[in-house]
């Protein structure tokens, strides 16, 4: 009687097995379909971009657009323009549209037109004058928000009414350094915008010199319907300068100026843009009450 040794059965056992498999395996591949083709993926567009060569700054600019329209707006409605600074697709500009949208989606503010100007040298472009050597190292060229200004009135606001459909309204908004630009241009040129939404500024910029010069800046300008929209957080070299702004803005502020604090202490310089700017929003864009 022939008998198989133990190592001579494994081997027998393990060919019987992969053979096994193996017609297994060919079977339901016949009875399984190949799998389809997967789609080929596209573009995801939610708004517009173009680029204006600036004579102000010597560069192209990049500027994204959004509209943010109700169910009921007409897609040939003329829009009021928020002008934003951060704008890039990789800065502020992607959650800001999705705010405006579901805000407008849902009643608590009117449709607008969201522009957002990308950044090529933020710290330079968001920055005025300073004397502090400390402000001076954060980039090697700050300083520049006169030319900011520039571009921004004499180049992309009649580059956008050249464009689009608008009511002539407009507002800025802006947070950090960004937000030291908003308030700085109500303080030099108040006629620029009509609302200016200013979240946590770095109003400590140059010694605070924004704050201190409020009052004389303020004696200067002209009177007019505009509004002011500041907000802090618990970011305590801004908050007491955001306060100081306020005290002077308590006793003096010019009239037609509708002017609002929020105080936010639970929010961090890094988290208050969101949630300030669903206040702010609400508050200042807030739809017209009908009409009894």
């Amino acid at each position: 009687m022939h008998r198989f040794s133990p190592t001579r059965l494994s081997l027998h056992l393990a060919t019987a097995l992969l053979l096994s498999g193996s017609a297994a395996f060919q079977l339901a591949s016949a009875a399984t379909p190949a799998p389809a083709a997967a789609s080929a993926a596209t573009p995801l567009v939610i708004g517009e971009s173009f680029v204006i060569d600036s004579k102000a700054l010597k560069e192209k600019r990049h500027i994204n657009v959004y509209m943010a329209r109700a169910w009921d707006t007409p897609p040939d409605a003329p829009l009021p323009v928020l002008y934003m600074p951060d704008g890039g697709v990789a800065e502020d500009f992607l959650h800001v549209a999705g705010l405006l949208q579901v805000s407008v989606a849902n009643g608590t503010m009117r449709p607008f037109m969201l522009v957002g100007m990308q950044n090529t040298q933020r710290r330079r472009d968001l920055t005025g004058p300073t004397e502090n050597a400390e402000d001076r190292k954060i980039a090697p060229v700050v300083g520049g928000a006169s030319a900011y200004r520039d571009f921004i009135r004499d180049e992309l606001m009649p580059e956008v009414k050249r464009r689009y459909r608008t009511t002539g309204e407009t507002a800025i908004v802006g947070e950090s350094l960004a937000g030291l630009f908003v308030v700085e241009t109500y303080l030099l040129e108040p006629q620029l915008f009509d609302h200016y939404l200013a979240f946590d500024p770095s109003l400590w910029w140059n010694h605070g010199a924004l704050p201190r010069q409020a009052a004389a800046l303020l004696a200067k300008g002209k009177p007019g319907k505009r509004s002011l929209y500041l907000a802090s957080s618990s970011e305590t070299g801004i908050a007491v300068e955001v306060q100081r702004l306020s005290e002077v803005l308590e006793k003096q502020a010019p009239p037609g100026l509708q002017w609002h604090q929020e105080k936010m202490p639970a929010e961090t310089h890094g988290t208050i843009y969101h949630p300030a700017a669903l206040k702010a929003f609400r508050d200042v864009f807030k739809p017209a009450t009908p009409a009894q």
